[in-house]
């Protein structure tokens, strides 16, 4: 008679690398993760990136003022390429907030144990991200100081927003996303806040913490509530996930230009965020790992994983690229069909091979275990790919405007060097929020690493060479 068995080897953690490397204790771990913002003196490295990133955000803040004050010619934006590099820039960053999310509150409700390590910073990342994303159309509108128009209030000129408008959806869209992502990091935050209030040495700092660890102590009933709040802001977010860069690509889809106006943007527009977004965590979490001393907590298991993911949205997007040019054939429109024949023949050939090249040639490599595995390799894959997503965006906006239903109007894009470093301060921007976050906020998740690791089960029986597990047990 035979016996029906099953293959466990995806759940038995005896046949998968760890979580967390070398068995620490509880102990241990808030140790290690508590060191990162107790030592009085920061790393050299983190002191010349945060000088460079602040040197870089204060360079946009001066080109901001400028703009403001002289006017968007100074951007490379003509007739008819009205949007450029701004709108560029600001579908980029909504994208890279995307991981954040996609992790902490998609993995979560999968009870994917292997987040743990990863979602604070990665939220983190989330909420900066956004930040840096909400600039660009703010400072686009032109005469910045009249923008309340654009805001539902009676006003002198009785103009009302037309909410038809796909560009009205993003402020509700991408203001509810930020709200949600930041208030879904805050909850997660409050019990390694208290942590941190506890071992505070200073005035300042415990009640800083402690003001914001909102008087957790730790009891049944506060573990209670905040894993009831923690459970219904991961449900809140998910669907975000979905929407937000939905409702982004509706700038896009819902016109009638060529090359736009097609019905695959929203899940294209989706995987290619999910994609960048878990490229920028890794490009992050290999410095922070090293910096930090946290190799044991954030793993080659963690980095493999999204590496996988990696892979798996590279090919979607591959996917993505391919159908455009069979839906713009099938149609038999020739305006569809000049569009994208123009993408990859045309003037701007070169960025939408750049584009292909670093978005669905290289993560190939990712079918490798040896590149999944390789710090360089994944760095470097890292950075191409979202070098290659901006460049996705580049070709989508200037390939269908600027050679639009009229020859006559035809012209070719070229960025100032306002549009450059402003692209460029936006990075400064983002260093800079996320060197403070790592200084002075727990940057991975003490609660949840210890709930992920074998000692928190009541059941755990340690190895034979587990010392730090037997301590844990007596």
């Amino acid at each position: 008679m035979s016996t029906l068995t099953f293959d466990n080897t995806f759940d038995d953690p005896r046949r998968r690398a760890p979580l967390v490397l070398n068995h620490p204790t509880f102990n241990a771990v808030t140790e290690t993760v508590a060191a990162v913002s107790e030592d009085p003196r920061p790393p050299l490295v983190w002191v010349i990136a945060f000088g460079i990133s602040t040197l870089l955000a204060g360079v946009l803040g001066l080109l901001v003022i400028y703009l403001i004050w002289t006017g968007v010619g100074v951007w490379g934006n003509n007739h008819p390429v009205m949007w450029g590099w701004p709108i560029v820039n600001f579908v980029f960053w909504v994208g890279i907030g995307h991981a954040g999310t996609l992790i902490s509150a998609i993995l979560f409700l999968f009870r994917q144990k292997w987040r743990t390590s990863i979602n604070r910073f990665a939220e983190a990342m989330t909420i900066f991200a956004v930040i840096c994303a909400g600039l660009f159309p703010g400072i686009h509108v032109g005469r910045i100081w009249v923008v309340y128009w654009l805001f539902p209030i009676p006003n002198q000129m009785d103009m009302w927003p037309q909410f038809r408008s796909p560009l009205l959806w993003d402020v509700f869209a991408v203001s509810t996303y930020f709200s949600v992502s930041l208030m879904f990091w805050y909850v997660g935050l409050i019990p390694d806040l208290a942590t941190f209030r506890d071992r505070a040495k200073s005035k300042l700092k415990q009640f800083s913490y402690g003001l914001f660890a909102l008087g957790w102590r730790g009891s049944m009933r506060h573990w209670h509530r905040y894993e009831r709040a923690y459970l219904l802001l991961a449900a809140l977010a998910t669907p975000l996930v979905l929407s937000v860069h939905s409702v982004v690509s509706f700038d896009f889809a819902v016109s009638q230009l060529p090359g736009w106006h097609t019905t695959i943007f929203p899940p294209y527009f989706v995987a290619g965020a999910i994609f960048s977004g878990f490229a920028m965590v890794l490009t992050l979490a290999i410095p922070a790992r090293a910096l930090f001393g946290l190799k044991d907590l954030i793993t080659l298991r963690h980095l493999e994983n999204m590496n996988k993911i990696i892979l798996l949205t590279g090919l979607i997007v591959g996917y993505a690229y391919a159908i455009e040019f069979f839906i713009a054939w099938y149609s038999a429109d020739e305006y569809e069909e000049f569009a994208f024949v123009n993408r990859a023949l045309g003037q701007y050939a070169w960025a939408y091979w750049t584009m292909v090249i670093c978005n669905v040639v290289i993560p190939q490599v990712f079918w490798f275990k040896y590149c999944r595995t390789s710090i360089p390799v994944m760095f470097a894959v890292s950075i191409l790919v979202n070098v290659g997503m901006w460049f996705e965006r580049f070709v989508i906006v200037m390939t269908s405007l600027s050679q639009d239903f009229l020859p006559s109007s035809w012209g070719y894009f070229s960025a100032t060097w306002v549009d450059v470093m402003t692209f460029v301060g936006s990075f400064g921007l983002f260093g800079t929020l996320f060197l403070l976050f790592c200084r002075y906020l727990p940057m991975i998740s003490i609660a949840e690493v210890k709930a992920a690791m074998p000692q928190a089960d009541p059941h755990h029986e340690p190895d034979e060479g587990d010392e730090a597990g037997k301590e844990e047990t007596r």
